[in-house]
């Protein structure tokens, strides 16, 4: 197994263990080198009160996108946070899905730089509804044991 494997495997299992993304029934859809693709299914569960996907929602897949690309360009045993993060909201996520897709712009040895654009998906068409920048900063443990 290389690094990249390694990484991509701890993406997964990290995933598996988020609740909020549990909670809003996202789903992993692509891992690959600096490259991320969560979805989600619209919603009463993920719907604000015109019926429409919650921003926060959108903001939450965005980011965790944003953090596992991040993480699959890091050494093993790596945990990445965000640092800071901007989303622009361009317009309603209508659709059978919603889609973040997160790409690595730089890789640095504590901070990265990464995008995500949503989209919203039905019938094969996709509809651009947020763009994301986000700052994440590599920590070798999130909970201060290392």
């Amino acid at each position: 197994m290389n690094e990249s494997e390694g990484q991509f495997g701890a993406v997964r299992a990290s995933f598996g263990r988020q609740g909020l993304m549990a909670t809003l029934g996202a789903e992993l859809l692509e891992v690959a080198c600096g490259r991320v693709c969560i979805g989600l299914r619209p919603g009463v569960p993920v719907s604000q009160q015109d019926g429409l996907v919650h921003a926060g929602a959108i903001a939450a897949i965005a980011d965790s996108a944003c953090g596992y690309a991040a993480l699959t360009r890091m050494p093993e045993g790596s945990r990445v946070l965000s640092v800071e993060f901007k989303l622009n909201l361009l317009a309603p996520a209508v659709g059978e899905r919603v889609e973040a897709r997160a790409e690595v712009k730089r890789s640095g040895r504590t901070l990265s730089v990464v995008t995500a654009d949503v989209f919203a998906v039905s019938s094969g068409r996709e509809v651009l509804v947020a763009a994301m920048l986000s700052t994440m900063i590599r920590v070798r443990s999130v909970t201060g044991e290392g």
